[in-house]
This record gives structure tokens, C-alpha cells and sequence, in this order.
């Protein structure tokens, strides 16, 4: 790999596989399923970890080699694993690591599928789960037991955006020798690094800002290489390797991500400022909003305020509804960090299998919309969102 840059940027964009002897300026797809040993003796070495080099796609490939190692240079990790979703990369940072009889203290506020995970999974191999809520610090000690493994957060929180304290929780995590999980997908290494504050695992939905552009999905697990060795081990026998072509994708699309990151979050604080306070909408929540009640933490840990913001429509669900359907042009979808504005509806789509009770008790209320803003014109974006509104209001008078 090229390396020994300096800045986010030029790592993102100049770390690459050894060239061919073709001399490619940009790195080539290696869309092969195995690699051919050089004799007997290289074959008996590789197999045995005595020597480094790629075996079969499943366990390595030049394209995913390289996507890892820019993700390590960027989130300051040693090491790291590729996986074929963002789910993948959650389930096998604990599935690799954790037995039957551990538990796991965990946010409250997490992905709706995290929390399946959680709830519905894995307390069938005897690995239980503790919710704590972000808000009341007092309580993550207490949820630690004798059988606790694992912290895990997301910070900002889907879809609320809620913020822990990274660095508080890593003294915690230290504390109790503990394995601290965080799940950086909205902030991107861009806007936070979790390592500097004492995660030992970080895992990416890179299907959201890494890829940036709503083409593929794959995820990552980013760590220290004791971790990484058992997550490997545990990948290389269950099979969750991301594809060479979609590595090459991801890869590629980081070059971009301090542009594209960039962006995002400028348009984001835009919208945030002028909608907050709006008549038609209850509250407006992001990370960078004076507003937002953890403002102080989001300038500590984090560069900018992110790609997303949620707001409360007034009305409750019917209203939000109309609302939804009156968008002329932003797109309604269960994904984020596209370059396109993508709005969501958690209470009915990617929260809609947690109950009412566990929905609102992470602040989902049924008039909540989660805005992905993307890379459009940031008046665009606006006209669209308060045509909607007013377009609803009139209905209601």
C-alpha cells in the first residue's frame, strides 16, 4: 500500500494496491474466486498463516485488502474486516466475540434491525442485552454485570441523533475491562473517530456515506489486531465477505468522502437553521442546532454536525402522512447518506418492528421524518420540504 500521508484527504485518495505490471493509475477489479500458488511448499505456508498472501476471495482480495486499509488509516485503527452489509459487520463484531451466558449493555436508541439482533436473536444462544438511555449517565454502570462483554452505541443515534460521550464511555469501558463497540455510520470518519476516544471496535454501514451514491452495500469492522483476528477467524468460516467488485466501489468512493461529507453537512446545518422554530413543525433536532441538547458534546467530538436531521410534524401520523405524500421530488426511501435527499418515516418503516412503547421511549414520535440531505441545491431542498407543509396546512383548513 502507498501510505505516510499527512491529511484525511490525500490518505482517502492515494492509498492503493501495489500497481501491475500494466502500470494502472487507477487499481483493477479482481474478480477472481481463488489464487494460484507459486508451489507446494507457498500453498502449505499460506494455509498456515506462516506467510501472508491471498488464498480465496472468501478470506482475502487485493480490492477488499485495500478498501480495509484506507477505512484503518482513516478511523486510526490497526486493523480490520470487510463484510457483505452493514448488519454483517454489526453481527459479527459480537458474534465473533461473544459466548453463551455474556450480555451486552447497549443504547437505547440503535437501528431497528440492531435491536431484532438484540431481542429476537441472540437470547436464543443465551446472550442477553440491557438498554440504557443516553441521557441518564448514572445508569450505565449499574446495567454492568458480572457476565458484561460488550458496550455498544451508536453516536448519533438512529433516528434520533442522540450523542454519548465517547470519551466518558471509554474511561467506563476501561474501567470494567470491557470491549466498547461504536457504530460511527452517521458521522463517517470524517466528522469522528472513535478510536481516539477509547472504542475498541467501530463498525460502518458503508452502503450510507462511504459508498455516497445509493449503488451497493457492504460493511466494515474496524480495530485492534487481537479483536480483528478472532472477527476474521469467525468470517472466514461464516462467510459474510464483501464481494471484490463492491470493495472496488467503496474504495474508490472514499476518495470523494471528505467532499461529498463535506457537503452534506453544510446543506444539513442550513436546513436545520431554517426550519428550526418552524409553525408547522413540533421540534427540529440537529446534532450541530444550538438546539439540540447534547449541542456542547456534538462541538467536542465531532468536526461537523453530520448528513442528518429529524424533525416532528405537526399533527401526528395522518398529517405526517399527507406530508410525506406532498414531496414533489425528495426521495422516500429506508435508506441515508445518498447524494440524493432521501426522507423517512421511522414509525412505519425502519423502527416500524419495535413497539409503540420502545419507539417513543427513544423519541420516535408518530409525526417524526428522518432527512437524509444530500448533494442537491440546499434551496432546492428547502422549497420542496416547506411546500410540503404549507401544501398540508391548507388541506387542514
Amino acid at each position: 500500500m502507498e501510505n505516510g500521508y499527512n491529511h484525511f484527504e490525500s490518505k482517502a485518495i492515494r492509498t492503493q494496491s501495489k500497481r501491475t505490471a500494466n502500470r494502472e493509475h487507477s487499481v483493477p477489479l479482481y474478480l477472481t474466486s481463488s489464487f494460484v500458488f507459486e508451489d507446494a511448499e507457498q500453498a502449505r505456508a499460506l494455509f498456515n498463516d506462516e506467510v501472508g498472501g491471498n488464498i480465496y476471495t472468501r478470506f482475502s482480495n487485493p480490492n477488499t485488502s485495500e478498501f480495509i486499509e484506507k477505512m484503518c488509516l482513516l478511523e486510526g485503527t490497526e486493523d480490520g474486516f470487510a463484510t457483505a452489509s452493514g448488519m454483517a459487520a454489526v453481527f459479527a463484531s459480537m458474534g465473533a466475540l461473544l459466548e453463551s451466558g455474556d450480555h451486552i449493555v447497549s443504547g437505547r436508541a440503535i437501528f431497528g434491525s440492531t435491536h431484532q439482533l438484540f431481542t429476537q436473536i441472540f437470547p436464543k444462544w443465551g446472550i442477553e442485552t440491557s438498554y440504557v438511555d443516553a441521557d441518564q449517565p448514572d445508569t450505565w454502570e449499574e446495567a454492568i454485570t458480572k457476565n458484561t462483554k460488550v458496550i455498544y452505541v451508536e453516536t448519533p443515534s438512529n433516528p434520533g441523533l442522540e450523542l454519548i460521550d465517547l470519551e466518558w464511555l471509554g474511561t467506563i469501558a476501561e474501567k470494567h475491562g470491557l470491549i466498547l463497540i461504536v457504530d460511527n455510520c452517521f458521522a463517517t470518519p470524517y466528522v469522528q473517530q472513535p478510536a481516539k476516544y477509547g472504542a475498541h471496535l467501530i463498525v460502518h454501514s458503508a452502503t450510507k456515506y462511504i459508498d455516497g451514491q445509493g449503488r451497493t452495500i457492504g460493511g466494515i469492522i474496524l480495530g485492534n489486531k487481537e479483536l480483528i483476528e478472532k472477527i476474521r477467524f469467525f468470517c472466514r468460516h461464516t462467510g459474510p465477505s464483501l464481494s471484490p467488485f463492491n470493495a472496488w466501489i467503496l474504495s474508490k468512493s472514499l476518495e470523494t468522502l471528505a467532499l461529498r461529507v463535506e457537503k452534506h453537512c453544510d446543506n444539513d446545518l442550513r436546513i436545520a437553521e431554517c426550519l428550526d422554530y418552524h409553525p408547522e413543525l413540533e421540534s427540529v433536532k440537529y446534532p450541530f442546532l444550538p438546539s439540540h441538547p447534547q449541542f456542547e458534546l456534538a462541538r467536542k467530538q465531532m468536526s461537523h454536525g453530520g448528513g442528518i436531521l429529524t424533525f416532528v410534524v405537526k399533527g401526528g401520523l395522518e398529517r405526517v402522512t399527507r406530508f410525506l405524500d406532498s414531496l414533489k421530488w425528495l426521495s422516500l426511501s429506508a435508506n441515508l447518506g445518498d447524494t440524493r435527499t432521501i426522507v423517512t418515516h421511522p414509525t412505519t418503516t425502519t423502527h416500524s418492528k419495535l413497539t409503540e412503547e420502545e419507539r417513543l421511549a427513544v423519541g420516535i414520535q408518530p409525526g417524526m421524518v428522518r432527512v437524509s440531505v444530500g448533494l442537491e441545491n440546499v434551496n432546492d431542498i428547502l422549497e420542496d420540504i416547506e411546500e410540503a407543509l404549507r401544501a398540508t396546512k391548507m388541506v387542514e383548513a
